[in-house]
């Protein structure tokens, strides 16, 4: 299974928001789309960073006059991407080591083609492992 496969199953539309951008902004679009994390681009398209819920909550220790600061100030920018072809094994590999919730898909060209969270690689997983328990299963019944 590849990264392809989910985007093409939960759509490619990204949510993205500028670095230039408020905090206050940024908290809006997360309660908007009922996301956890935005990806922080130049341009739509060019990744400059990621920028989360928890990214959010660590940086309002430094007080409410957060929501005015520019998102550059809280997004994290070393961004740790995928393109559609890899495998969702890698995918995992690297949530699972770096500890992160959502990665950022891009093409060869280093455009922005999509967003995978921790949930859609469960769903996928599951999806694909019900698959096969079918395929079995028939199998199985076929046998006997």
């Amino acid at each position: 299974m590849r990264i392809s496969d989910i985007l093409r199953s939960k759509g490619a539309g990204v949510v993205t928001i500028g670095p230039e951008d408020s905090v206050a902004s940024l908290v809006a679009a997360l309660a908007e789309h009922n996301l956890g994390a935005l990806v922080v681009t130049t341009d739509g398209a060019t990744v400059a960073g990621i920028v989360s819920e928890r990214d959010i909550a660590r940086g309002l220790q430094s007080g409410p006059d957060l929501l005015d600061a520019p998102v550059s100030q809280i997004m994290t920018t070393e961004v740790h991407t995928r393109n559609p072809d890899d495998s969702i094994e890698d995918l995992m590999l690297l949530m699972t080591e770096r500890r992160i919730r959502h990665v950022p898909v891009v093409a060869g060209n280093g455009a922005l083609v999509g967003i995978v969270s921790i949930g859609d690689v469960v769903k996928g997983r599951i999806g694909q492992l019900e698959f096969e328990k079918q395929q079995l299963e028939g199998y199985i019944a076929g046998a006997g």
